[in-house]
């Protein structure tokens, strides 16, 4: 077993092969063909074209790949000395939630770990937002995060500053159980594994990262992360979201999957994304996390869609669409915003720029944010 998770390390971290690429030729070794990653190895280049269909460069790849199995030897054994466990995507052990959310094309090919396992069979739930988020989505976080705890489910939190931090640190507070997902490899946690010690111990807490053992912290692997996040949660709260970085491309994602993501519903002197995350087809909710049920928010006519995404900016008929997820020609919608009552057109260099009524186009021109 200890020799066939060599093997893992080295396909889950194939340099320049996406995720999908990956697992599809896992699946092919391992369930089509049913032999070992060793087994696949001792085969000749001519089996691997004929058998796997590869070409010369993902050739070179595996081979590239293979030089690097003593220093992997010796980075498993390192890691299980130190109580580490590394999970394939073929173990009883790694999350159905995640399997089930990012399927093959996202799902990664090996998790590692620190802590009690059992909580990847916990009822999940994310509750993410801003770094900056306001007073109002801290406090609708803590509500949601105590009421999970009530309810015997799972925080999983990334553990950024603001609404991550803040649904972690709610969920230890109430003695509940938590997973934490690394943004670097496992191995550079090291003050982060002392700080949580007590938790982890204690089984209250799993560390968890996909990332290559020793990698750092960077602003690339932090925003991968997210995508593991959504996919370990069952269900996902927003507590606050801007019209672009991580929290919006993720909940866009997640929509986009048919999934149910639960938006906090702002306040009108709030100035955030959560209403056009709405229109889009999040689910409404209060400040304790209950849906709220109004004609208002569930069957919204387009007209007052246009009128969330453009107030307070100045953008094109075609942001315009993409902001309301709105399918339709943009020559034959240029043509109807002109005729709405509360629309005015305005030219800014080539482009015309539809802005709400009485508002200026020197306020967030072209912006999104």
């Amino acid at each position: 077993m200890q020799t066939d998770l060599v093997y893992w390390i080295l396909f889950a971290h194939m340099p320049r092969w996406t995720t999908l690429k990956t697992n599809k030729l896992i699946v092919r070794i391992i369930h089509n063909q049913k032999i070992t990653f060793e087994e696949f190895f001792s085969l000749s280049h001519d089996e691997w074209i004929e058998i796997f269909k590869l070409d010369n460069k993902e050739i070179n790849d595996l081979e590239q790949a293979r030089k690097e199995l003593p220093n992997y030897s010796f980075l498993l054994e390192d890691m299980l000395s130190q109580g580490y466990e590394l999970i394939p995507f073929n173990s009883s052990d790694y999350p159905k939630t995640l399997k089930d959310n990012l399927k093959l094309k996202f799902a990664p090919p090996l998790i590692y770990i620190k802590g009690n396992k059992s909580l990847l069979n916990d009822a999940t739930i994310a509750i993410v937002g801003s770094r900056k988020a306001g007073h109002t989505s801290l406090e609708f976080t803590k509500n949601i995060a105590i009421n999970a705890t009530k309810e015997y489910k799972c925080v999983v939190s990334g553990g950024a500053k603001g609404v991550d931090q803040t649904a972690l640190d709610e969920s230890i507070k109430a003695d509940g159980h938590s997973i934490l997902v690394l943004p670097q490899g496992i191995l550079t946690f090291s003050s982060g594994m002392k700080k949580y010690y007590k938790h982890i111990v204690e089984g209250n807490l799993l560390i968890l990262s996909t990332f290559f053992p020793k990698a750092g912290w960077s602003v690339g692997l932090a925003m991968g992360r997210n995508k593991y996040i959504y996919g370990l949660s069952k269900e996902i709260y927003v507590a606050e979201s801007d019209s672009k970085g991580g929290t919006w491309s993720g909940v866009l994602e997640g929509l986009k999957a048919e999934r149910t993501i639960y938006i906090r519903n702002p306040n009108n002197d709030e100035n955030n994304a959560n209403d056009l995350l709405i229109l889009k087809g999040g689910k409404a909710v209060n400040m304790g996390g209950d849906l709220i049920k109004t004609n208002q928010i569930d069957e919204i006519s387009l007209d007052e869609k246009i009128k969330y995404a453009i107030k307070g900016m100045a953008l094109t008929a075609k942001q315009i669409k993409e902001k309301i997820n709105y399918d339709i020609d943009t020559r034959k919608f240029s043509i109807y915003l002109n005729e709405l009552p509360f629309v005015k057109k305005e030219k800014k260099g080539s482009s015309n720029v539809f802005i709400y009524k009485n508002e200026s186009t020197q306020l967030n021109l072209f912006g999104t944010s």
